[in-house]
Protein backbone atom coordinates (compact mmCIF):
# COMPACT_ATOMS: atom_id res chain seq x y z
CA UNK A 1 0.00 0.00 0.00
CA UNK A 2 2.98 2.27 -0.09
CA UNK A 3 1.89 3.63 -3.43
CA UNK A 4 -1.01 5.22 -1.56
CA UNK A 5 1.30 7.36 0.54
CA UNK A 6 1.26 9.86 -2.32
CA UNK A 7 -2.43 10.39 -1.64
CA UNK A 8 -2.39 10.18 2.14
CA UNK A 9 0.86 12.10 2.53
CA UNK A 10 0.58 14.81 -0.07
CA UNK A 11 2.26 17.31 2.26
CA UNK A 12 4.81 14.94 3.71
CA UNK A 13 7.72 16.18 1.66
CA UNK A 14 7.11 19.88 2.16
CA UNK A 15 9.90 21.50 4.07
CA UNK A 16 8.95 23.91 6.84
CA UNK A 17 7.89 27.37 5.75
CA UNK A 18 8.34 26.86 2.01
CA UNK A 19 5.96 29.13 0.22
CA UNK A 20 4.99 30.63 -3.10
CA UNK A 21 3.73 34.16 -2.80
CA UNK A 22 1.51 36.25 -5.01
CA UNK A 23 -0.03 39.69 -5.05
CA UNK A 24 -3.80 39.66 -5.41
CA UNK A 25 -5.87 41.89 -7.62
CA UNK A 26 -8.73 41.79 -5.14
CA UNK A 27 -8.77 41.74 -1.37
CA UNK A 28 -10.42 38.75 0.30
CA UNK A 29 -11.15 37.67 3.81
CA UNK A 30 -8.33 35.63 5.34
CA UNK A 31 -10.87 33.85 7.55
CA UNK A 32 -12.83 32.79 4.49
CA UNK A 33 -9.77 31.31 2.83
CA UNK A 34 -8.50 29.75 6.04
CA UNK A 35 -11.60 27.54 6.24
CA UNK A 36 -10.51 25.88 3.00
CA UNK A 37 -7.07 24.95 4.25
CA UNK A 38 -5.75 22.09 6.36
CA UNK A 39 -4.91 23.00 9.95
CA UNK A 40 -1.25 22.49 9.16
CA UNK A 41 -1.27 25.14 6.45
CA UNK A 42 -1.99 28.79 6.61
CA UNK A 43 -2.89 31.61 4.26
CA UNK A 44 -2.37 35.07 5.69
CA UNK A 45 -2.77 38.56 4.35
CA UNK A 46 -0.05 41.13 4.83
CA UNK A 47 -0.78 44.80 5.43
CA UNK A 48 -0.51 45.65 1.76
CA UNK A 49 -3.00 42.98 0.72
CA UNK A 50 -0.46 40.43 -0.48
CA UNK A 51 -1.26 36.83 0.18
CA UNK A 52 1.05 33.98 0.90
CA UNK A 53 0.51 30.30 1.41
CA UNK A 54 2.99 28.91 3.89
CA UNK A 55 3.47 25.19 4.09
CA UNK A 56 4.65 23.39 7.15
CA UNK A 57 4.81 19.81 8.41
CA UNK A 58 4.46 20.17 12.18
CA UNK A 59 1.09 21.31 13.43
CA UNK A 60 2.36 23.41 16.31
CA UNK A 61 5.12 25.26 14.42
CA UNK A 62 4.34 28.94 13.74
CA UNK A 63 3.48 29.69 10.13
CA UNK A 64 5.52 32.31 8.36
CA UNK A 65 4.05 34.82 5.94
CA UNK A 66 6.08 36.79 3.43
CA UNK A 67 5.08 40.20 2.03
CA UNK A 68 4.32 40.65 -1.63
CA UNK A 69 7.69 42.26 -2.22
CA UNK A 70 9.30 38.96 -1.33
CA UNK A 71 8.61 37.59 -4.79
CA UNK A 72 11.92 35.79 -5.12
CA UNK A 73 11.05 32.93 -2.75
CA UNK A 74 11.57 29.71 -4.69
CA UNK A 75 10.04 26.44 -3.52
CA UNK A 76 11.88 23.19 -4.09
CA UNK A 77 10.70 20.92 -6.84
CA UNK A 78 9.21 18.59 -4.26
CA UNK A 79 6.98 21.22 -2.73
CA UNK A 80 5.70 23.46 -5.52
CA UNK A 81 2.24 24.75 -4.76
CA UNK A 82 0.55 27.52 -6.71
CA UNK A 83 -1.69 29.75 -4.67
CA UNK A 84 -4.33 31.59 -6.65
CA UNK A 85 -6.90 31.96 -3.92
CA UNK A 86 -6.44 35.73 -3.79
CA UNK A 87 -8.10 36.18 -7.15
CA UNK A 88 -11.00 33.87 -6.34
CA UNK A 89 -13.99 35.94 -5.25
CA UNK A 90 -15.63 32.93 -3.60
CA UNK A 91 -12.72 32.44 -1.26
CA UNK A 92 -12.18 28.87 -2.44
CA UNK A 93 -8.71 27.58 -3.09
CA UNK A 94 -8.86 25.93 -6.47
CA UNK A 95 -6.71 22.94 -7.25
CA UNK A 96 -4.19 23.22 -10.06
CA UNK A 97 -5.82 20.10 -11.42
CA UNK A 98 -9.41 19.50 -10.43
CA UNK A 99 -9.51 16.14 -12.18
CA UNK A 100 -6.45 14.89 -10.27
CA UNK A 101 -7.99 16.03 -7.01
CA UNK A 102 -11.08 13.93 -7.65
CA UNK A 103 -8.90 11.03 -8.70
CA UNK A 104 -6.90 11.22 -5.49
CA UNK A 105 -10.08 11.31 -3.41
CA UNK A 106 -11.27 8.15 -5.13
CA UNK A 107 -7.93 6.44 -4.48
CA UNK A 108 -7.98 7.50 -0.84
CA UNK A 109 -11.49 6.08 -0.47
CA UNK A 110 -10.46 2.81 -2.08
CA UNK A 111 -7.44 2.64 0.19
CA UNK A 112 -9.31 3.26 3.43
CA UNK A 113 -11.69 0.46 2.40
CA UNK A 114 -8.72 -1.92 2.33
CA UNK A 115 -10.26 -4.28 4.97
CA UNK A 116 -13.36 -4.64 2.79
CA UNK A 117 -11.26 -5.74 -0.19
CA UNK A 118 -9.38 -8.19 2.05
CA UNK A 119 -12.65 -9.74 3.27
CA UNK A 120 -13.97 -10.03 -0.29
CA UNK A 121 -10.65 -11.48 -1.43
CA UNK A 122 -10.74 -13.99 1.42
CA UNK A 123 -14.24 -15.13 0.48
CA UNK A 124 -13.26 -15.49 -3.17
CA UNK A 125 -10.03 -17.27 -2.23
CA UNK A 126 -11.80 -19.85 -0.06
CA UNK A 127 -14.84 -20.59 -2.22
CA UNK A 128 -13.50 -19.76 -5.72
CA UNK A 129 -9.74 -20.31 -5.42
CA UNK A 130 -9.25 -20.68 -9.17
CA UNK A 131 -10.14 -16.97 -9.55
CA UNK A 132 -6.99 -15.90 -7.67
CA UNK A 133 -4.53 -18.82 -7.64
CA UNK A 134 -3.28 -17.91 -11.13
CA UNK A 135 -1.07 -15.40 -9.28
CA UNK A 136 1.61 -18.03 -8.65
CA UNK A 137 5.18 -17.59 -7.39
CA UNK A 138 6.71 -15.74 -10.36
CA UNK A 139 3.77 -13.36 -10.85
CA UNK A 140 3.44 -13.01 -7.08
CA UNK A 141 7.10 -11.95 -6.93
CA UNK A 142 6.57 -9.35 -9.67
CA UNK A 143 3.49 -7.97 -7.93
CA UNK A 144 5.24 -7.65 -4.58
CA UNK A 145 8.26 -6.09 -6.29
CA UNK A 146 6.00 -3.49 -7.91
CA UNK A 147 4.57 -2.53 -4.52
CA UNK A 148 8.10 -2.05 -3.21
CA UNK A 149 8.94 0.03 -6.29
CA UNK A 150 5.87 2.20 -5.71
CA UNK A 151 7.00 2.79 -2.12
CA UNK A 152 10.42 3.86 -3.37
CA UNK A 153 8.83 6.30 -5.81
CA UNK A 154 7.33 8.22 -2.87
CA UNK A 155 10.68 8.54 -1.04
CA UNK A 156 13.64 10.92 -1.39
CA UNK A 157 17.07 11.18 0.22
CA UNK A 158 15.56 13.73 2.59
CA UNK A 159 13.33 11.03 4.09
CA UNK A 160 16.42 9.06 5.10
CA UNK A 161 17.96 12.18 6.62
CA UNK A 162 14.81 12.51 8.72
CA UNK A 163 15.51 9.02 10.05
CA UNK A 164 18.90 10.26 11.24
CA UNK A 165 17.20 13.22 12.92
CA UNK A 166 14.88 10.81 14.76
CA UNK A 167 17.14 7.89 15.70
CA UNK A 168 15.42 7.09 19.00
CA UNK A 169 11.85 7.24 17.69
CA UNK A 170 12.55 5.25 14.52
CA UNK A 171 14.88 2.92 16.44
CA UNK A 172 12.21 1.93 18.96
CA UNK A 173 9.85 1.11 16.10
CA UNK A 174 12.58 -1.00 14.49
CA UNK A 175 13.19 -2.90 17.72
CA UNK A 176 9.47 -3.45 18.21
CA UNK A 177 9.30 -4.95 14.73
CA UNK A 178 12.35 -7.19 15.07
CA UNK A 179 12.46 -7.93 18.79
CA UNK A 180 8.95 -7.93 20.27
CA UNK A 181 7.19 -9.52 17.28
CA UNK A 182 9.65 -12.40 16.62
CA UNK A 183 9.81 -13.29 20.32
CA UNK A 184 6.02 -13.32 20.44
CA UNK A 185 5.89 -15.62 17.41
CA UNK A 186 8.38 -18.03 18.96
CA UNK A 187 6.68 -17.97 22.38
CA UNK A 188 3.20 -18.59 20.94
CA UNK A 189 4.43 -21.41 18.69
CA UNK A 190 6.16 -23.16 21.59
CA UNK A 191 3.36 -22.57 24.10
CA UNK A 192 0.62 -23.88 21.80
CA UNK A 193 2.90 -26.75 20.68
CA UNK A 194 2.25 -26.17 17.00
CA UNK A 195 3.59 -28.69 14.52
CA UNK A 196 7.05 -27.90 13.13
CA UNK A 197 5.80 -26.55 9.74
CA UNK A 198 3.12 -24.32 11.30
CA UNK A 199 5.48 -23.12 14.04
CA UNK A 200 8.10 -22.27 11.42
CA UNK A 201 5.51 -20.39 9.35
CA UNK A 202 4.36 -18.41 12.39
CA UNK A 203 7.94 -17.49 13.28
CA UNK A 204 8.70 -16.56 9.68
CA UNK A 205 5.77 -14.17 9.36
CA UNK A 206 6.61 -12.63 12.76
CA UNK A 207 10.10 -11.83 11.44
CA UNK A 208 8.85 -10.00 8.34
CA UNK A 209 9.10 -6.19 7.98
CA UNK A 210 6.30 -3.70 8.49
CA UNK A 211 3.49 -3.86 5.97
CA UNK A 212 2.60 -0.95 3.71
CA UNK A 213 -1.02 -1.13 4.92
CA UNK A 214 0.23 0.14 8.29
CA UNK A 215 0.63 3.60 6.75
CA UNK A 216 -3.08 3.71 5.92
CA UNK A 217 -4.08 2.37 9.34
CA UNK A 218 -1.90 5.02 11.01
CA UNK A 219 -3.59 7.72 8.94
CA UNK A 220 -7.04 6.53 10.03
CA UNK A 221 -6.00 6.28 13.70
CA UNK A 222 -4.70 9.88 13.82
CA UNK A 223 -1.15 8.65 14.35
CA UNK A 224 2.02 10.09 12.85
CA UNK A 225 1.86 9.05 9.20
CA UNK A 226 5.28 10.45 8.26
CA UNK A 227 6.85 8.44 11.09
CA UNK A 228 4.94 5.34 9.98
CA UNK A 229 6.31 5.64 6.44
CA UNK A 230 9.86 6.03 7.78
CA UNK A 231 9.47 3.01 10.07
CA UNK A 232 8.10 0.90 7.24
CA UNK A 233 11.00 1.96 5.03
CA UNK A 234 13.62 1.18 7.68
CA UNK A 235 12.14 -2.21 8.60
CA UNK A 236 11.78 -3.10 4.91
CA UNK A 237 15.44 -2.39 4.21
CA UNK A 238 16.47 -4.09 7.46
CA UNK A 239 14.55 -7.21 6.41
CA UNK A 240 17.41 -8.18 4.13
CA UNK A 241 19.43 -9.14 7.21
CA UNK A 242 16.90 -9.40 10.04
CA UNK A 243 14.28 -11.69 8.45
CA UNK A 244 16.65 -14.54 7.43
CA UNK A 245 18.80 -14.13 10.57
CA UNK A 246 15.89 -14.25 13.04
CA UNK A 247 14.15 -17.06 11.15
CA UNK A 248 17.35 -19.10 11.26
CA UNK A 249 17.87 -18.45 14.98
CA UNK A 250 14.29 -19.08 16.09
CA UNK A 251 13.09 -21.72 13.63
CA UNK A 252 16.36 -23.41 12.67
CA UNK A 253 15.88 -25.95 15.46
CA UNK A 254 12.51 -26.97 13.97
CA UNK A 255 13.24 -27.29 10.25
CA UNK A 256 16.22 -26.59 7.98
CA UNK A 257 16.33 -22.87 7.17
CA UNK A 258 18.16 -21.57 4.09
CA UNK A 259 19.20 -18.21 5.54
CA UNK A 260 21.30 -17.27 2.49
CA UNK A 261 18.41 -18.04 0.14
CA UNK A 262 16.03 -16.01 2.27
CA UNK A 263 18.47 -13.08 2.24
CA UNK A 264 18.91 -13.20 -1.54
CA UNK A 265 15.16 -13.38 -2.20
CA UNK A 266 14.49 -10.53 0.22
CA UNK A 267 17.23 -8.48 -1.45
CA UNK A 268 15.74 -9.06 -4.90
CA UNK A 269 12.11 -8.48 -3.97
CA UNK A 270 12.54 -5.70 -1.40
CA UNK A 271 15.75 -3.71 -1.71
CA UNK A 272 16.29 -3.57 -5.48
CA UNK A 273 12.80 -2.20 -6.37
CA UNK A 274 12.89 0.24 -3.44
CA UNK A 275 16.30 1.63 -4.40
CA UNK A 276 15.26 1.94 -8.05
CA UNK A 277 12.19 3.90 -6.95
CA UNK A 278 14.14 6.25 -4.68
CA UNK A 279 16.78 6.96 -7.34
CA UNK A 280 14.10 7.53 -9.99
CA UNK A 281 12.29 10.00 -7.75
CA UNK A 282 15.52 11.81 -6.90
CA UNK A 283 17.09 12.10 -10.37
CA UNK A 284 14.10 11.89 -12.73
CA UNK A 285 11.36 13.82 -10.90
CA UNK A 286 9.37 14.73 -14.02
CA UNK A 287 9.22 11.13 -15.19
CA UNK A 288 8.37 9.93 -11.68
CA UNK A 289 5.59 12.50 -11.27
CA UNK A 290 3.83 10.98 -14.29
CA UNK A 291 4.19 7.42 -13.01
CA UNK A 292 2.91 8.08 -9.50
CA UNK A 293 -0.43 9.27 -10.85
CA UNK A 294 -1.12 5.67 -11.89
CA UNK A 295 0.63 3.60 -9.21
CA UNK A 296 -1.96 4.18 -6.44
CA UNK A 297 -4.78 2.54 -8.39
CA UNK A 298 -2.53 -0.33 -9.46
CA UNK A 299 -1.35 -0.62 -5.87
CA UNK A 300 -4.91 -1.08 -4.57
CA UNK A 301 -5.64 -3.80 -7.13
CA UNK A 302 -2.32 -5.58 -6.59
CA UNK A 303 -2.58 -5.50 -2.82
CA UNK A 304 -6.03 -7.08 -2.97
CA UNK A 305 -4.73 -9.83 -5.25
CA UNK A 306 -1.65 -10.40 -3.08
CA UNK A 307 -3.98 -10.88 -0.11
CA UNK A 308 -6.48 -13.13 -1.91
CA UNK A 309 -4.00 -15.38 -3.71
CA UNK A 310 -2.37 -16.86 -0.56
CA UNK A 311 -5.83 -17.64 0.85
CA UNK A 312 -6.82 -19.38 -2.37
CA UNK A 313 -3.65 -21.45 -2.46
CA UNK A 314 -4.22 -22.85 1.06
CA UNK A 315 -8.03 -22.87 0.96
CA UNK A 316 -8.34 -26.63 1.47
CA UNK A 317 -6.18 -26.49 4.59
CA UNK A 318 -8.15 -23.53 5.94
CA UNK A 319 -11.45 -25.36 5.43
CA UNK A 320 -10.14 -28.38 7.31
CA UNK A 321 -8.18 -26.69 10.13
CA UNK A 322 -9.39 -23.08 10.07
CA UNK A 323 -9.97 -22.53 13.79
CA UNK A 324 -6.73 -24.21 14.81
CA UNK A 325 -4.76 -21.96 12.43
CA UNK A 326 -6.54 -18.67 13.04
CA UNK A 327 -6.13 -18.58 16.83
CA UNK A 328 -2.29 -18.49 17.04
CA UNK A 329 -2.01 -15.93 14.23
CA UNK A 330 -4.72 -13.70 15.70
CA UNK A 331 -3.04 -13.97 19.12
CA UNK A 332 0.28 -12.94 17.56
CA UNK A 333 -1.16 -9.78 16.04
CA UNK A 334 -3.27 -8.86 19.06
CA UNK A 335 -0.34 -9.21 21.46
CA UNK A 336 1.93 -7.24 19.11
CA UNK A 337 -0.55 -4.34 18.91
CA UNK A 338 -0.88 -4.25 22.70
CA UNK A 339 2.84 -4.56 23.56
CA UNK A 340 3.84 -2.09 20.84
CA UNK A 341 1.50 0.50 22.32
CA UNK A 342 2.24 0.06 26.04
CA UNK A 343 6.01 -0.19 25.61
CA UNK A 344 5.96 3.00 23.53
CA UNK A 345 3.87 4.86 26.12
CA UNK A 346 6.80 4.63 28.54
CA UNK A 347 8.76 7.22 26.54
CA UNK A 348 6.49 8.63 23.83
CA UNK A 349 3.26 10.54 23.43
CA UNK A 350 -0.10 9.19 22.30
CA UNK A 351 0.29 9.80 18.55
CA UNK A 352 3.72 8.15 18.36
CA UNK A 353 2.58 5.23 20.53
CA UNK A 354 -0.34 4.56 18.21
CA UNK A 355 2.02 4.64 15.25
CA UNK A 356 4.50 2.17 16.78
CA UNK A 357 1.67 -0.14 17.88
CA UNK A 358 0.25 -0.36 14.37
CA UNK A 359 3.71 -0.73 12.84
CA UNK A 360 4.50 -3.56 15.25
CA UNK A 361 1.23 -5.38 14.67
CA UNK A 362 1.03 -5.11 10.87
CA UNK A 363 3.75 -6.68 8.76
CA UNK A 364 4.28 -7.77 5.18
CA UNK A 365 2.50 -11.12 5.31
CA UNK A 366 2.74 -11.36 1.53
CA UNK A 367 6.54 -11.39 1.78
CA UNK A 368 6.34 -14.15 4.39
CA UNK A 369 4.11 -16.19 2.09
CA UNK A 370 6.48 -15.74 -0.85
CA UNK A 371 9.56 -16.74 1.20
CA UNK A 372 7.73 -19.77 2.59
CA UNK A 373 6.80 -20.91 -0.91
CA UNK A 374 10.29 -20.48 -2.34
CA UNK A 375 12.46 -21.79 0.48
CA UNK A 376 10.47 -24.42 2.40
CA UNK A 377 9.39 -27.74 0.95
CA UNK A 378 6.41 -28.27 3.27
CA UNK A 379 3.41 -26.24 2.00
CA UNK A 380 2.07 -25.86 5.55
CA UNK A 381 4.85 -23.35 6.29
CA UNK A 382 3.04 -20.83 4.07
CA UNK A 383 -0.33 -21.21 5.83
CA UNK A 384 0.32 -18.84 8.80
CA UNK A 385 1.35 -16.07 6.39
CA UNK A 386 -1.88 -16.55 4.40
CA UNK A 387 -3.98 -16.37 7.59
CA UNK A 388 -1.90 -13.39 8.74
CA UNK A 389 -3.00 -11.40 5.70
CA UNK A 390 -6.58 -11.41 6.97
CA UNK A 391 -5.82 -11.04 10.70
CA UNK A 392 -3.38 -8.19 10.08
CA UNK A 393 -5.75 -6.21 7.87
CA UNK A 394 -8.85 -6.67 10.02
CA UNK A 395 -7.08 -6.22 13.37
CA UNK A 396 -5.16 -3.13 12.25
CA UNK A 397 -8.24 -1.53 10.70
CA UNK A 398 -10.41 -2.21 13.75
CA UNK A 399 -7.78 -0.68 16.02
CA UNK A 400 -7.43 2.33 13.72
CA UNK A 401 -11.19 2.98 13.78
CA UNK A 402 -11.22 2.57 17.57
CA UNK A 403 -8.49 5.19 17.97
CA UNK A 404 -10.02 7.50 15.39
CA UNK A 405 -12.97 8.03 17.74
CA UNK A 406 -10.61 8.88 20.62
CA UNK A 407 -8.91 12.25 20.05
CA UNK A 408 -5.20 12.74 20.65
CA UNK A 409 -4.64 15.05 23.68
CA UNK A 410 -4.08 18.68 22.73
CA UNK A 411 -0.84 18.73 24.75
CA UNK A 412 0.43 15.46 23.27
CA UNK A 413 4.19 15.07 23.33
CA UNK A 414 5.91 15.81 20.00
CA UNK A 415 8.42 12.98 19.43
CA UNK A 416 9.15 13.60 15.76
CA UNK A 417 11.58 16.18 14.34
CA UNK A 418 11.03 17.32 10.77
Amino acid sequence: MASISRVVLKDMKFRPNEALCSTPSHTISSRKVQSNLDTRRGLTLSDNGASCLAIQNKPMTPISAFPASFSSCQPSRSSLLLCKAATDFSGDVPSSSGRMSRYEKIIETLTTLFPVWVILGTIVGIYKPAAVTWLETDLFTLGLGFLMLSMGLTLTFEDFRRCLRNPWTVGVGFLAQYLIKPMLGFFIAMTLKLSAPLATGLILVSCCPGGQASNVATYISKGNVALSVLMTTCSTIGAIVMTPLLTKLLAGQLVPVDAAGLAISTFQVVLVPTVVGVLSNEFFPKFTSKIVTVTPLIGVILTTLLCASPIGQVSEVLKAQGAQLIFPVALLHGAAFALGYWVSKISFGESTSRTISIECGMQSSALGFLLAQKHFTNPLVAVPSAVSVVCMALGGSALAVFWRNRPVPADDKDDFKE
